[in-house]
């Protein structure tokens, strides 16, 4: 379990522009964060370095004492792309991915389910539509259950009554302790800190 999430100080570049700098946030088990700002402003890089996948300028990101190594293992990272195999038929797809990230026995199906997926799990996801296809990167989070989600525009594809159920399922893991920090452009369905990255 990750105790907490603690940013100071933080300095972020790409291609040689810096994104921001003197960033503080705190995230706390149960706490929701959406990450606003303009294109470009750095919210999904923040999110990548929090995921150990890029290096800050300077400043730290930590974990409550839990070394980075071993709190990457307890956060799910999910792109604004849903990094799924067009050709694999998406029951393959969620039970690679629920492997990948340490889940096991009937996990992909029970996430499935939760998410409707049922009944599309033999088809290949290049036939799924796009907010299908979202609901099956969603269902990792489930299928695998971790405290941290990093979230890059997690509803964008869906539609308004899917995006009240996820919402929901978010509710749920704040009310188990989990945090969820979301780089969006529109607001989250549920109670969440607003936090203005380049501003």
């Amino acid at each position: 379990m990750i105790p907490e999430v603690s940013i100071q100080s933080l300095a972020l570049s790409r291609g040689g522009r810096q994104l921001f700098s003197r960033l503080i946030l705190r995230l706390s088990p149960g706490e929701a964060v959406a990450l606003t700002g303009r294109n470009g402003a750095g919210k999904t890089s923040l999110l990548r370095a929090i995921a150990g996948l890029i290096a800050p300028d300077e400043g730290q990101i930590a974990f409550g004492g839990v070394e980075p190594a071993e709190a990457r293992e307890a956060m799910h990272l999910l792109g604004h792309l849903d990094g799924l195999k067009s050709s694999r038929t998406a029951r393959d797809e969620l039970s690679f991915w629920t492997g990948f990230a340490g889940g096991a026995g009937d996990a992909p199906e029970v996430a499935a389910a939760r998410l409707d997926l049922l009944p599309l799990l033999d088809l290949e996801v290049r036939r799924l539509s796009a907010g299908q296809r979202r609901r099956l990167a969603l269902a990792r989070l489930l299928a695998a259950p971790r405290p941290l989600w990093l979230l890059d525009e997690p509803l964008s594809p869906l539609d308004a009554e899917w995006r009240g159920r996820f919402g929901k399922i978010m509710g749920e893991h704040l009310a188990s302790g989990g945090m969820i920090l979301a780089a969006v452009h529109d607001p989250l369905p549920l109670n969440a800190r607003t936090v203005e990255i380049g501003r």
